[in-house]
């Protein structure tokens, strides 16, 4: 039997002067009293199936009992798990926190209360303690005894090995089918046996603790795990249930998943009699009302789940506990509940401060006792979770954004919840490889050009090596990624599959706008970053410049193979693709790819020399580049004819999308893989623009070095055979990047025919306002040599612009009309056929609109004539949009959409197209070229605003954007930041970031903080970057490149 006062308590094992429990007070604050009087005794069944009596005062609050279990635990991380029972009216029901015990336990003595665990973060590595994973795996255990977990055979036979590794060590087959026949862990367990002793064959040498935690990365990934079921009905009455998770409500038909709306988009919850009402923030882009309604049994049961949400919310998105609502002087609307206790963010926080002691814990099933290592000195980073093999998880992200400073979440006089308002805010203390079906991004609201979507194919899982013993230092960052992603029903896994709010399961759509990677939850902080263990490298800029051949070279390498490797893969499996245009594509990239993965090998192995891993560099004998550099730009040579042939693929491909549908269906079906992050034909020209690159490093390399140096001869060598190989394709080079952009904005426009047509050439595309009897209309323009279009963006499912009009260039005459209309940076076009009154952002970008657009005009006036007729022979509706009220979009409605993950975004509707018309800006083809010459990859650390730590990322910056992935060997991007519209500063002394070689990326009120490895490093990023915040002008385009049309 536990006494409160007999109990040490997490505050004085930590070396607090009080004895404060699982204190969710503030540090300095003293609690308040524990009632005294008359004891009474209440029976605790904890997770191991024990039961444990505790006396406490019959007025004590609910937090007083909940203390002296986990004080009984020796349980720092008590936060996460509650106490439950049946009400009077047999109403499972938790313990409040706040309320007098003897009210809500009316017959304590013939009561059961269950300790079990109420809060599942999305990552079982922020539970920092092994006894917190100890008990989180007994939960999986009982939940999968009572058939909550559901999952198919595989992975019930993996989890059950898993616990029966923990519980009687190591293989023995007799031991094993013994101890399965007297244990029954889930239903029908006979016919899983086999395959359990088949697993458990492979986690030899595993402990307990190893065994809870790849239990719960199993666990976490299935769609039941941590959901209880509420059941209810939809307006229509059909039989559906409701959960509550950490990434917000959700939805199921039976077992299965088919809705969920992100705390993101919810803006209150409510309830009135038996009535549960979420009432989300609006959003143009959706048509269902702003309010659902589902009715629940009773008005007790809609309370209860009610409350559970409050609670939910409040824990994982929220920096503080709530204030309490001032007691109201006459009258009580309403229900005074409020989230009490600390909040995951607090959690995390405690115990990384605290310096803990190693305490021992019983494992009631095991043979083996664990010792809960709580070293006040982690030895190492990621000294906290065991590694794992290394496999490949669906990273499932949530909105991308800022992380809130601490907002409380008040609760309404009408018994409301009102959710703070975090659209645009999201907090996240660790990492978010959430399970399947329960992302940080699973709303099923938000724009169709704000969202992500991982599909992960379900593998079976390898034998493993014996993982090391994990320690719980402070949480530091993440396990290996694995690639073990299992779904309750087998097969593919969706591990973020995002259903629209009416309950269809129809159109998952993706856009890079704002990423899942770029909020506070995206992944794990890597707080090891301490300059005394940072990694010391060769300090010669020479160095630098080699290092950045070796990381561009590993992402070209991977943009060769979505050709030699996804791409053919995908045709061969489809008989949609002629054999002649097989043969003009795939022959022509491998022996590239073959080539360059030698030529990597080549600069890698000289790079570690030069770093000093062999005693070579004392000789200085390989602190150069330019002899490789010379010797595989002369083997390039030998591979020209195969270069040649890439503008002629090309052109056959395009060509042969035309003519057959079954080869476009193919190819947009590719474009929506994640592996191919940019539109399919800019990798058919990779390969030219990847001769620039090498023409740019070895300037460098050459102005950096003296004459004298021993590098320099091989360098002005190299550069003058690269400098050969340019000037030869360089007019084909820019013929094709005008073609592969025509191309592309086809494939973005509704209303057109003829777009690619010879002699066409692009010049700007973006975002004006058009005025019209109704006022200033968002539009999108599109800017050729002959002809200047004018889009909205439809409401159609595949997110395309609708055109409405269009005006040759031909006899066209431009003006400023500023006085005339009052409407700043207004310009008015006269055509021959028709004006218009157009108007701009800001001042730099009417001079940029005006700039081209006379230029254009110029070009035209020189030309044989009038352009041909541009729209499609049966033209747009007649009705404008703005006539229509479905075509009006307004600033104020796109907002909240704008860093909204919760909706995968239709096919084009993450194209550059739609940035611009998000961030209200343009880009020209000059910017597309400039772009196309400052590529860069490596490693970046990021930091948020609010956040402490920093997370170490493989970024690629290339097409305006960076691409952010786990490592440099991952296949395909985690998320996306496009950069158009962001300011790019160093950080001023006021935002406290003392390191060095950082730089800021801001844009409203979303915030990055990247920190570069080197000097050299950081000047090349802040370079490339700003190449794409601040956009060239027509004169640098000029002399950049000469003008070529195709």
């Amino acid at each position: 039997m536990g006494e409160i006062e007999q109990r040490p308590t997490p505050g004085s094992r930590l070396g607090a002067p009080e004895n404060s429990g699982i204190s969710t007070l503030e540090h300095g604050q003293k609690p308040p009293p524990t009632p005294s009087g008359k004891l009474m005794s209440i029976k605790i069944q904890m997770l191991d199936d024990t039961q444990e009596a505790f006396e406490v005062p019959q007025r004590a609050p609910g937090k007083v009992l909940l203390d002296a279990v986990c004080n009984h635990l020796n349980l720092v991380e008590g936060d996460y798990f509650g106490l439950e029972f049946p009400d009077h009216k047999k109403i499972t029901v938790w313990l409040d926190l706040l309320k007098p015990i003897v009210k809500q336990i009316r017959r304590p003595k013939h009561v059961v209360v269950k300790f079990v665990v109420k809060f599942f973060p999305p990552d079982h590595t922020q539970l920092q303690e092994e006894l917190t994973r100890y008990l989180f795996a007994l939960q999986v255990k009982q939940d999968l005894a009572q058939g909550r977990l559901t999952c198919n055979d595989t992975s019930a036979a993996l989890l059950i090995s898993h616990i029966v590794q923990s519980e009687i060590g190591d293989f023995d087959e007799a031991s094993d089918r013994e101890h399965l026949a007297k244990n029954k862990y889930i239903p029908q367990q006979d016919a899983l046996e086999d395959k359990i002793v088949e697993f458990h064959h492979n986690h030899i040498g595993q402990t307990p603790a190893e065994s809870d935690f790849q239990l719960l990365e199993i666990a976490r990934r299935l769609e039941m795990y941590g959901i209880r079921l509420h059941p209810a009905k939809d307006r229509e009455g059909t039989k559906i249930n409701l959960a509550v998770a950490n990434t917000g409500i959700l939805v199921f038909q039976g077992f299965t998943k088919i809705n969920a709306f992100n705390w993101a988009k919810v803006r209150k919850l409510s309830f009135k009699r038996k009535r549960f009402l979420i009432k989300l923030r609006p959003d143009v882009n959706s048509s269902y009302q702003d309010t659902l309604e589902f009715l629940m049994a009773s008005r007790d049961f809609c309370k209860s789940f009610w409350k559970i949400c409050v609670e939910h919310h409040a824990f994982f998105r929220l920096f503080e506990e709530p204030k309490p609502k001032p007691k109201p002087v006459l009258f009580s609307r309403g229900s005074s509940f409020r989230f009490s206790g600390r909040t995951q963010k607090q959690v995390l926080d405690y115990v990384k401060e605290g310096g803990h002691k190693k305490v021992q814990f019983e494992r009631k099933h095991s043979k083996i006792h664990s010792i809960r290592s709580l070293a006040t000195q982690p030895s190492e980073p990621n000294s906290e979770v065991p590694k794992q093999a290394q496999q490949s998880v669906s990273l499932t992200l949530g909105e991308g954004s800022e992380p809130p400073g601490g907002q409380s979440c008040p609760q309404g006089a009408d018994v409301t919840a009102a959710l703070a308002e975090d659209a645009e805010r999201q907090r996240g203390p660790g990492p978010s490889r959430s399970p399947a079906g329960s992302a940080k991004g699973d709303g099923a609201s938000g724009a169709a050009a704000e969202e992500d979507e991982e599909l992960v194919k379900d593998r079976p899982q390898q034998s493993r090596p014996r993982p090391p013993q994990p320690s719980t230092g402070s949480l530091t960052g993440s396990p290996h990624l694995s690639e073990l992603s299992i779904n309750s029903q087998g097969g593919t896994a969706p591990t973020n599959a995002i259903l629209s709010p009416n309950l269809s399961p129809d159109t998952k759509q993706a856009s890079p706008l704002v990423s899942p990677l770029l909020n506070d939850q995206a992944g794990p902080r890597a707080e090891d970053e301490d300059d005394g263990r940072r990694k010391r490298f060769p300090t010669d800029k020479a160095y630098f410049i080699a290092k950045e051949v070796s990381t561009t070279e590993r992402t070209y390498l991977k943009d060769l193979e979505v050709i030699t490797s996804w791409f053919q893969s995908t045709v061969s499996k489809e008989d949609s693709m002629p054999e002649t245009l097989k043969s003009l594509i795939f022959p022509n990239f491998e022996p590239l790819h073959k080539f360059h993965t030698n030529f990597l090998k080549e600069i890698e192995q000289r790079l570690a020399l030069w770093e000093g891993r062999s005693n070579a560099h004392i000789r200085g004998d390989y602190q150069r580049i330019g002899d490789v550099m010379l010797k595989n730009i002369q083997g390039m040579k030998q591979l020209a004819a195969h270069l040649w042939k890439h503008s002629e693929a090309l052109e056959a491909l395009e060509t042969g999308i035309r003519g057959s549908r079954r080869l476009e269906g193919l190819c947009r079906d590719f474009e929506l893989q994640k592996v191919c992050y940019l539109p399919l034909n800019t990798f058919l020209l990779r390969p030219l623009h990847r001769l620039m690159h090498y023409k740019q490093v070895l300037e460098r390399l050459c102005k950096h070095y003296p004459p004298s140096h021993t590098d320099f001869r091989d360098c002005r060598a190299a550069l003058a055979e690269i400098t050969e190989m340019v000037a030869q394709l360089h007019g084909t080079m820019i013929k094709m990047e005008n073609f592969q952009k025509l191309h592309e904005l086809k494939k973005d426009l509704i209303g057109v025919d003829n777009l690619v047509i010879p002699g066409r050439e692009f010049i700007r595309l973006g975002s004006l306002s058009k005025l019209s009897g109704k006022g200033l209309q968002q539009r999108m323009f599109f800017l050729f040599n002959d002809v200047l279009l004018y889009t909205s963006r439809g409401l159609t499912a595949s997110n395309q612009f609708k055109v409405h009009g269009q005006l040759p260039l031909y006899g066209m005459t431009m003006e400023e009309s500023e006085e005339e209309w009052g409407v700043p940076h207004c310009l008015t076009l006269r055509g021959q056929r028709q004006s218009i009154v157009v108007a701009a952002s800001s001042r730099p970008e009417m001079d940029k609109w005006v700039e081209d657009i006379q230029m254009a005009i110029d070009l035209a006036e020189k030309s044989s004539g009038p352009a041909p007729e541009f729209l499609a022979s049966s033209p747009p509706d007649n009705k404008s949009p703005e006539e229509a009220a479905g075509d009006q979009e307004s600033e104020d409605d796109l907002s909240a959409s704008r860093t909204s993950l919760e909706r995968q975004a239709p096919h084009r509707g993450n194209t550059m197209v739609h940035v611009c018309w998000h961030r209200n800006t343009s880009v020209s083809m000059v910017d597309f070229s400039v772009a196309v010459e400052n590529q860069l990859s490596g490693n970046l650390l990021r930091k948020f605003k609010n956040s402490n730590g920093w997370q170490k990322l493989w970024v690629v910056f290339t097409n305006f954007c960076l691409f952010f992935y786990k490592s440099h060997q991952d296949n395909h991007p985690l998320a996306s930041l496009p950069l158009l519209g962001y300011s790019l500063t160093i950080p001023s002394e006021s935002e406290d970031i003392h390191k060095d070689y950082v730089f800021k990326l801001h844009f409203k009120s979303h915030v990055y903080y990247f920190r570069a490895e080197s000097e050299y490093t950081f000047e090349r990023w802040m370079e490339v970057i700003r190449s794409a915040t601040s956009s060239a002008s027509r004169a640098h385009a000029l002399s950049h490149k000469e003008s070529h049309m195709y």
